[in-house]
């Protein structure tokens, strides 16, 4: 009697660790995902209402009167030095998870830079500035010595993302993405559309493929392929400013 019961507990014991292993991915898809949603939310709510513009208008010529101005001019900087060092820095892969600039120096209390949406895939992530480990476990970042999404051409701001992470999708469902979709980012200032314009398959070490394109206006997404496959090559998706 005492063994039967001995193994009664022992099975219920492995029958609650099987239960916790197959549900450990959902909890943690929907932590993840709570955490994701809360951030973009909480971006949204901070963020200063956009100042209407006249037609042809460009924020530039309005960017004095808007909050955090300081922080627009000197992103607007930043893209223009990766403008003219990107061939040096983007082969120091160290460089890609710093920051480019410290929000907190601005006065603000969050990390999130901006935020994306992809309708097609029903995706909105927080954006964060350097594709550090941290950041890309919360959402999409920046790879650091990449431009920033300000809205001006001459600038290719490339924006990483796991392709699914701790059950959470983030990019997993990227490659969907066809010549003709919209990809937007909200930032501080303005939303700024996005059209996809043509996807790539590159090596890890391919720096020249997210360069900045003279005149262009671009947003690059990038993530890993084939899924699952541990980073053996990197996932394009090249989007250019709408008209």
């Amino acid at each position: 009697m005492k063994n039967r019961k001995l193994l009664f507990i022992a099975l219920f014991v492995l029958f609650l660790i099987g239960l916790a292993i197959f549900l450990y991915p959902v909890i943690q898809q929907a932590r993840i995902d709570k955490q994701s949603r809360q951030a973009v939310q909480q971006f949204m709510a901070d963020r200063p209402e956009e100042t209407p513009m006249r037609p042809q208008q460009n924020i530039e010529e309005i960017i004095d009167q808007l909050p955090y101005a300081d922080l627009w001019q000197d992103a607007k900087m930043y893209n223009l030095h990766i403008l003219s060092s990107q061939r040096e820095t983007l082969n120091n892969s160290l460089a890609y998870i710093h920051p480019q600039l410290n929000l907190a120096d601005y006065g603000l209390d969050s990390e999130v830079f901006a935020v994306l949406t992809i309708p097609k895939l029903d995706l909105e992530m927080p954006i964060y500035l350097g594709a550090s480990s941290s950041n890309l476990s919360k959402g999409a970042a920046i790879l650091g010595q990449t431009s920033l999404p300000i809205g001006r051409g001459n600038s290719n701001c490339v924006i990483a993302g796991h392709r699914g992470w701790n059950g959470a999708d983030f990019f997993r469902y990227i490659t969907e993405l066809e010549p003709g979709d919209e990809v937007i980012i909200t930032n501080l200032w303005e939303t700024i559309r996005y059209t996809v314009t043509e996807t790539k398959i590159i090596e890890p070490t391919d720096v020249e493929s997210i360069y900045v394109q003279p005149v262009r206006d671009m947003v690059t997404l990038m993530t890993c392929h084939p899924f699952a496959s541990g980073g053996k090559y990197r996932y394009l998706v090249y989007c250019d400013r709408e008209k």
